[in-house]
């Protein structure tokens, strides 16, 4: 009971460090038993997959390439890569494929997914870090310049003091973005965090290709701008009506509308995995050697059937005949000496003629 309880604790407080680190895969989920957190945590799935990507990703960005160039169909290539990434950061084994695959003891994977996250939580180059005093600005500014004045970055440094650098290096680019982003954060400023390096590559493109850069430009914000139209007009529905009524779809509605399908989608696909990927991809039943008795029997049946129905049209038949013989026998239809009389008496009276005419030649 006191290990359930801390892994209880154990994934709760994994839970909400993803949650506090801004991370967009734990976003909409209103999980709150700690049973439910652990299973998504703990339970293979392909969220939790992308969770273990994701916080590899905060940690090291230049590792978003090599999952780039991994297929979505090649898992064993993604495990193969998220092992060597937790061993080269000496969490686990090198071939400890099992805890990457979640199939390890919740409690072993749950201390390994707190690690990764104090790495994070740890690294102030993190952008999900929003609480930045002066005093770390002032210590990220000094990490900056050790880091340009270092003998790896010398070249970097060449490029930066020279005004014709273009563009920025990708390692430089990612860490100017990491410290705009913080200082923007700080200061209640919205704006985005490329502007600092796009101010500074334009100042670098204008002086080399100033007049195509801008053609490319105009003709870039004029398209995304008949983008957005076509998109307003699809979204006309959204937006209340002239005569003052609100819209039958709202921004509100489509939201709760999305937050419930995600919730139902991700429900699925962690039962699917589970549950019931096992029973789809179980072969098909064989089919039992003795079904040559059944058609037999049902040709019997058919044979049957088709000798009921023709009794049943020779019974009509049958009475059909009798009420027309009962007609001829009853009914009034042949004349003679005035009068209708009926088949019998007819016959009757041509046999006693044929009687009376026959037999002076029979004496």
């Amino acid at each position: 009971m006191a290990g359930n309880s801390k892994q209880q604790q154990l994934s709760l407080r994994v839970y909400n460090t993803l949650q506090s680190l801004g991370c967009p895969l734990v976003d909409g989920l209103y999980l709150r038993e700690a049973e439910s957190i652990q299973e998504l945590l703990c339970s293979p799935s392909l969220h939790r997959t992308d969770i273990l990507k994701w916080i590899c990703a905060s940690i090291c960005p230049s590792i978003r390439e090599k999952f780039s160039t991994i297929r979505t169909t090649q898992n064993e290539d993604l495990i193969q890569e998220l092992t060597r990434f937790g061993h080269e950061m000496m969490l686990c084994k090198a071939n400890d494929q099992d805890l990457i695959k979640g199939l390890a003891p919740p409690l072993r994977q749950l201390v390994f997914l707190e690690q990764l996250l104090i790495i994070i939580q740890s690294d102030s180059s993190v952008p999900s870090r929003q609480n930045l005093s002066s005093g770390d600005e002032s210590v990220k500014n000094e990490d900056l310049l050790g880091e340009l004045m270092s003998q790896d970055h010398s070249a970097d440094l060449d490029l930066l003091l020279n005004p014709t650098c273009n563009p920025w290096s990708a390692h430089i680019r990612e860490h100017l973005i990491h410290t705009q982003s913080a200082h923007s954060k700080t200061n209640g400023n919205h704006s985005k965090p490329n502007d600092f390096i796009n101010r500074s590559d334009q100042h670098s493109r204008l002086g080399s290709h100033g007049e195509e850069d801008l053609t490319e430009a105009i003709a870039l914000l004029q398209s995304t701008q008949s983008t957005l139209e076509e998109l307003r007009k699809e979204c006309e529905f959204l937006q209340s009506h002239s005569s003052g009524s609100t819209a039958v779809l709202s921004a509100c509605a489509l939201k709760v509308a999305i937050s419930d399908m995600s919730q139902l989608m991700t429900a699925f696909n962690h039962v699917y995995n589970t549950d019931f990927k096992g029973y789809c991809q179980r072969a098909s039943p064989s089919l039992c050697s003795s079904t040559s008795v059944f058609q037999f029997v049902h040709q019997l049946l058919r044979t049957c059937n088709m000798e009921l129905e023709a009794l049943k049209q020779l019974s009509e038949t049958s009475t059909s005949l009798t009420q027309t013989v009962r007609q001829l026998q009853t009914e009034r239809r042949y004349w003679s000496k005035g009068e209708k009389r009926t088949l019998p008496n007819q016959l009757e009276e041509l046999k006693n003629k044929y009687a009376v005419f026959l037999s002076p030649h029979q004496s």
